[in-house]
């Protein structure tokens, strides 16, 4: 089958971690799909194409201009798949069931109370159906945030450095993941981490890089009550990246099957 929604090349983050994503989830046409975390559609796209026009595919996101900007790509086209702006943290009791639902780097959203979504969300999943979530796990970026604490450490700054330790330790780790599945009782439980190589360059490219502004070196920046000396710091560190090279994202991807009743 010629694949007219493949996943973009163009989106270097977005779809290394749908690949990922893919490599676990369970597809078959006619089945029933929840999107979480949409996006502008990345795998939603994809997945819909699979399921084919038997199937049906539901995108939830917060964001309205994401959801907004997804419709648009989307047209008329596929239109057994939809687009709604939905908090998966609190979906209602009497919201459908699912085959399968998905999260393309959705878990990051789910805190303060990650385990309690999960929890949530496998309530809409259908007996016998499959949860996969993929979302970059402890150990991200591990060089870069020793290379900005010692920046933080050289100019004596222990309240930034108090906070950063917190951000880091609030993190979700594989294992947290797979303890979340466990609790809640899913089976065939699988955890796996990918990783993914970020190139960087020094100065401007590094400070305005599309994978990290808008997500990390704004997560940084929070670290700061003064935005002036946050660029002060954060300017050093884009000069001297000799020891974040190779900056490695981990990939994870939980996933996880409900419980079929059993048949007496």
């Amino acid at each position: 089958m010629t694949v007219r929604w493949p996943l973009p090349k163009q989106d270097y983050w977005s779809t290394p971690f749908a690949e990922a994503l893919l490599q676990h989830l369970d597809l078959f046409s006619g089945a029933t799909i929840l999107d979480i975390a949409s996006g502008h559609g990345i795998p939603a796209f994809y997945l819909a194409e699979q399921v084919g026009q038997t199937g049906r595919v539901l995108g939830i996101d917060l964001s309205a201009a994401q959801v907004a900007r997804a419709r648009a790509i989307q047209g008329e086209q596929l239109p057994w798949l939809r687009f709604e702006c939905l908090d998966m943290r609190a979906l209602p009791p009497e919201f459908t069931m699912f085959d399968r639902i998905t999260g393309n780097l959705s878990v990051m959203f789910f805190r303060p109370y990650r385990f309690e979504v999960v929890q949530g969300l496998v309530e809409h999943l259908k007996p016998g159906g499959q949860l996969v979530l993929t979302f970059p796990s402890l150990g991200t970026f591990d060089s870069l945030w020793r290379r900005v604490d010692q920046e933080m450490a050289v100019r004596g700054l222990l309240t930034e450095r108090r906070r950063l330790e917190a951000y880091i330790a609030e993190r979700p780790s594989a294992e947290e993941g797979r303890g979340w599945l466990e609790r809640i009782g899913l089976e065939r439980v699988v955890i796996a981490e990918y990783p993914l190589e970020v190139v960087i360059s020094p100065g401007r490219e590094f400070l305005y890089h599309p994978l990290l502004r808008g997500g990390f070196l704004d997560d940084v920046d929070e670290c700061f009550e003064d935005p002036h000396l946050a660029d002060l710091v954060m300017a050093a560190v884009s000069e001297d990246l000799t020891s974040v090279q190779p900056l490695i994202a981990q990939r994870c991807v939980l996933s996880g099957w409900k419980t079929q009743p059993v048949k007496i």
